[in-house]
């Protein structure tokens, strides 16, 4: 093995704390767009890497972790899966994942910032996997705030594939009423909103509980799910909105007759996975059952 000193490193610094060492190979890309740092690098163990504001976005060897749990519970627990709305997914793995179900007539993706859609498409089309040349992409580079207030449409499906709410990241604005009160808008009637929801772990988790304990007050089922994610080095947890379904009581032999539909063979995500990411550890559970703080 190559001594330590030979290698370059790209260190994520989860807390003053806590960081987790990369080893780099190779550097496609390091620079800022108006909206946020923005690094494409290639180690190791994960591949090439989606780096913003020096947190890992997503990486070659386990983005389909992340991505199949953020998209196919939501799209399999939908009533109408024709028309979706993507909030972010700058490097366009979501939008390829929607559009492996054939039932996708049109899938809009907002994002702000064009650059690193553009960084996507040059250093890794991968993720994409033809995603932006499919007919059924409408991707518009544009403030998914301003959209939401302009946009007249409804959509079966509404995925939320923004950065975390941090003070410091162009994603915070748009967590808070306002926001969810125009994305309930955009809902179609029994339609299903998916948003990844920061992390699980038992030290970190408090972020996550408070945006759940905000989105109850707008639908009737708001349900948490969570999964690990290698290159995040972290417990990973979405949440699934909805007025007319539960996702966590979507059915085994339901999840798998949705799979079969798609395009192509998932990575991740099964009926068997369904029933593991939904199934919530006690210390979670306690803590989304506590009163508490809201956006």
């Amino acid at each position: 093995m190559p001594k330590t000193e030979q290698w370059q490193w790209y260190v994520e610094e989860f807390s003053p704390t806590e960081t987790h060492s990369h080893a780099i190979d190779e550097v496609y890309y390091a620079g800022r767009t108006p909206f946020q740092s923005v690094g494409v690098i290639r180690t190791p163990v994960f591949g090439k890497m989606l780096i913003l504001d020096g947190d890992t976005q997503s990486s070659q060897n386990d983005e389909k972790i992340y991505h199949e749990s953020l998209v196919h519970p939501a799209m399999a627990g939908a009533a109408d899966r024709s028309d979706v709305l993507i909030l972010g997914g700058g490097e366009g793995a979501t939008l390829r994942d929607v559009l492996r179900h054939p039932d996708v007539k049109r899938c809009t993706m907002v994002d702000i910032d064009g650059k690193v859609v553009e960084l996507s498409k040059q250093y890794l089309p991968e993720w994409a996997d033809g995603a932006f040349e499919d007919p059924r992409a409408h991707v518009i580079i544009g403030d998914a705030l301003a959209f939401l207030k302009t946009d007249k449409d409804r959509y079966g499906v509404i995925i939320s594939d923004l950065t975390e709410p941090l003070e410091d990241s162009p994603s915070n604005i748009l967590f808070n009423h306002d926001v969810f009160k125009d994305i309930k808008a955009r809902l179609a009637d029994g339609g299903v909103y998916v948003l990844q929801a920061s992390t699980a772990g038992f030290h970190n988790m408090s972020l996550h509980a408070k945006m759940a304990r905000t989105l109850r007050a707008y639908y009737k089922h708001v349900v948490s799910f969570y999964t690990h994610v290698p290159a995040f080095d972290n417990d990973w947890a979405f949440i699934a909105c909805s007025d007319r379904i539960d996702l966590s009581t979507l059915e085994t032999a339901a999840v798998d007759a949705y799979c079969a539909q798609l395009k192509g063979e998932n990575y991740f995500y099964d009926g068997q996975t369904h029933r593991r990411i939904f199934s919530l550890p006690l210390y979670l559970r306690r803590e989304l059952a506590k009163p508490g703080e809201t956006f």
